[in-house]
């Protein structure tokens, strides 16, 4: 399996299945405002992300953590901090975890999945957590890709828990 050192993420949360990135890859500006949508806390205003109030679908934009193009959100993000100023690669390096850092982790599916995802990728590697995190996303129904975070199936509209 080839894969992009820059989807490794230091939290857990798999870039290569991140909807912010797949809008991103695929131009796909329908997604691309529904992500706008809920980092701004959608029509009521309730559950905007920090910071969120100015984003554009322009900024709709990342090609994983550990790249040059960052979304607005990854580029704040106190985990790839921490472990930057630690000097490891990710939060399954780390002792402390799970730490403040994932306690107040402002989403969360994110947070559910860094809980899972770290250990797995402690236990049995990093080729080994991309290859089931890929593997994870995709419709039980029809087999469609899909993103993390999805509650229905793009293709099938079958209603989707794979977090």
């Amino acid at each position: 399996m080839n894969v992009n050192p820059d989807y490794l993420s230091p939290c857990g949360l798999y870039c290569g299945v991140c909807a912010i990135h797949i809008a991103h890859r695929d131009d796909n500006r329908k997604l691309k405002q529904r992500l706008l949508n809920l980092y701004k806390g959608g029509v009521a205003g309730k559950g905007a992300l920090p910071n969120s109030e100015n984003l554009s679908t322009e900024d709709i934009r990342c090609d994983g953590c550990l790249s040059g193009c960052l979304f607005m959100h990854c580029q704040q993000c106190d985990i790839r901090n921490c472990t930057q100023e630690k000097g490891i690669s990710g939060c399954h390096h780390c002792d402390d975890f799970p730490c403040a850092h994932i306690e107040n982790f402002p989403m969360t599916v994110g947070k559910k999945v860094i809980l899972r995802s770290v250990p797995y990728r402690r236990e049995h590697g990093t080729g080994k957590w991309v290859e089931d995190e890929e593997a994870r996303y995709h419709c039980p129904d029809c087999g469609n890709t899909v993103f993390r975070g999805a509650m229905r199936c793009n293709r099938c509209k079958a209603e989707l828990d794979l977090d």
